[in-house]
């Protein structure tokens, strides 16, 4: 089948329930009413048609043979004038014949005689060698016949054998039967039009009303699918109140209603839930500030002491300041992102990312001089509205992404651009190796970590504070959790593309009214 005749078809394919219900007792009528239909027009025909070939039975031959016999009409005739006519109508007997009956003598195969009774009297008729031939095939077995003559229409007849051997045809017209089927076929098809019109419209009207609740649980189904359901506090809809709870709709809505009644259960142990892990998360974050600060204080101290320290103390003493320093920057990310999840607002100010861009890149390149690191930036300076320190930090863990999960000397190049005033688009593309397959999919989740030992991921998975000392890969995997926190804290979007040899992280930060 043609594809556009395929598309046609599918169009007018009914798709919804209330409309394959309508269509279907549409169709189901329809195949009654025709069902019913031609049975009484096949009826109709047949009782006539019965009735015509009782009537040629009644008959007989009697028309066709008295063609050549002068019938005894009991009448004289005294106009001159109408002599030969009378003589000529004279005879045939036509008493008793039915008003368009037909009889015709063959002698010999040839037609020696045929007349049609009108009125009270009898018409000669011309028939063909067609009609000769057609009533030469009627057998002589006693019933009648259905036959078409060129110049009179649809006949029944009957044949007989006459006194000189030859075939006598008497026949009746089907015109008037014709005409009555018609009649009937004509009102058939009105009256069950009418009726199939008025039965679409109501049964429409029905199925419309009978589905309603039906309606109501797909509007709750799709309010409910337009809900944030991964995160705060949801209140989903109330119950859809859908009718009779024995019919099938009200089934359907009372299960649906029983679902989000444990769903809104679900959301509500789940908000309590991370409410508690956030507020555990908060103030673990803010109690460890103190004793790490204080160990690394410690460690500082020591380090200073202007007596003579054993190598292998003063080496203690640097791994533990060294890691008090990254437990710090940990803390200060998990304080972060508890105050993120907490809704906290972020500082609204003018920030120049133009010169955000250039600054963090320098720090990249000061921290790995062994990439190659290029600027595109616009003529103009690009400014937005937000929190100058979290969208830096926001850059440098992209850029630390880059440097700490790609060879030496791979190209890494933060690109700027002015969408409209207000918005603006940033990426950091490298060609390094790529992001293998199986940390896609949760590369903006939390303690996600690419292995270090595969260098040249570029899973982005660094923890950088913003100011240059993030510890990237290293940490603890919240980089680039954090980064999709701040930019969805500043309502953009951070995305990623990557394939071998080109990795590119996209953050679009909208327009922000101070």
């Amino acid at each position: 089948m043609n594809p556009a005749k395929r598309s046609r078809l599918d169009r007018l394919r009914p798709r919804t329930l209330r409309a394959k219900l309508t269509w279907g007792l549409v169709a189901l009528l329809a195949l009654s009413c025709a069902t019913v239909g031609l049975t009484s027009v096949f009826a109709l025909r047949s009782y006539l048609t019965s009735q015509i070939d009782h009537q040629l039975a009644d008959s007989g031959c009697l028309f066709p043979s008295s063609l050549q016999q002068p019938a005894d009409t009991g009448q004289e005739t005294d106009a001159d004038d109408d002599h030969a006519d009378t003589e000529t109508d004279s005879r045939a007997d036509t008493r008793g014949q039915a008003i368009g009956t037909f009889g015709a003598r063959l002698t010999d195969a040839k037609i020696s005689e045929a007349a049609v009774v009108q009125t009270d009297r009898r018409t000669a008729v011309t028939l063909d060698a067609a009609d000769e031939a057609t009533l030469n095939a009627v057998p002589t077995d006693g019933s009648a016949h259905t036959v078409t003559f060129s110049a009179l229409g649809d006949y029944r007849v009957y044949a007989c054998v006459g006194k000189d051997d030859d075939i006598l045809v008497s026949g009746l017209p089907l015109a008037p039967l014709q005409e009555t089927v018609h009649r009937l076929t004509i009102v058939s098809a009105v009256v069950f039009g009418g009726a199939l019109v008025i039965t679409g419209v109501t049964g429409a009207l029905w199925v419309r009303r009978s589905l309603r609740p039906l309606r109501r649980v797909t509007d709750t189904a799709a309010a409910v699918a337009t809900l944030n359901l991964d995160s705060g506090a949801v209140t989903l809809p109330g119950p859809t109140a859908a009718g009779d709870p024995h019919s099938e709709a009200g089934q359907v809505a009372a299960a649906l209603d029983r679902m989000l009644g444990h769903v809104q259960e679900a959301l509500a142990k789940r908000h309590t839930s991370e409410e508690r892990l956030r507020s555990f998360a908060a103030d673990a974050s803010h109690e460890l500030r103190t004793p790490v600060a204080s160990i690394r204080g410690h460690a500082e101290l020591a380090l200073r002491h202007p007596g003579p320290v054993p190598d292998k103390v003063e080496r203690a003493l640097d791994r533990v300041a060294a890691e008090a320093a990254r437990m710090t920057a940990m803390v200060d990310d998990l304080l972060l992102l508890a105050r993120l999840d907490a809704g906290r607002p972020l500082q609204r100010e003018p920030v120049d990312v133009t010169r955000l861009v250039i600054d963090c890149t320098d720090d990249a390149r000061a921290a790995s001089p062994g990439h190659s690191w290029a600027l595109d930036l616009p003529e103009t300076p690009v400014t937005v509205t937000g929190d100058s320190h979290r969208l830096a930090q926001v850059l440098t863990n992209l850029l630390a992404n880059a440097r700490l999960h790609t060879p030496v000397g791979t190209l890494v190049t933060v690109r700027l651009a002015q969408r409209e005033p207000g918005r603006c688009l940033l990426s950091v593309t490298d060609d390094g190796p790529g992001i293998p397959p199986e940390l896609r999919q949760t590369l903006f989740e939390r303690f996600t970590r690419a292995d270090r030992r595969h260098p040249g991921t570029g899973t982005g998975t660094g923890t950088g504070t913003g100011t240059g000392t993030g510890t990237g890969g290293a940490g603890a995997g919240l980089g680039l959790s954090i980064a999709a926190a701040v930019v969805a804290a500043h309502e953009g979007t951070l995305t990623f593309e990557s394939t071998p040899g080109s990795t590119v992280f996209t953050v679009l930060l909208p327009e922000i009214p101070l």
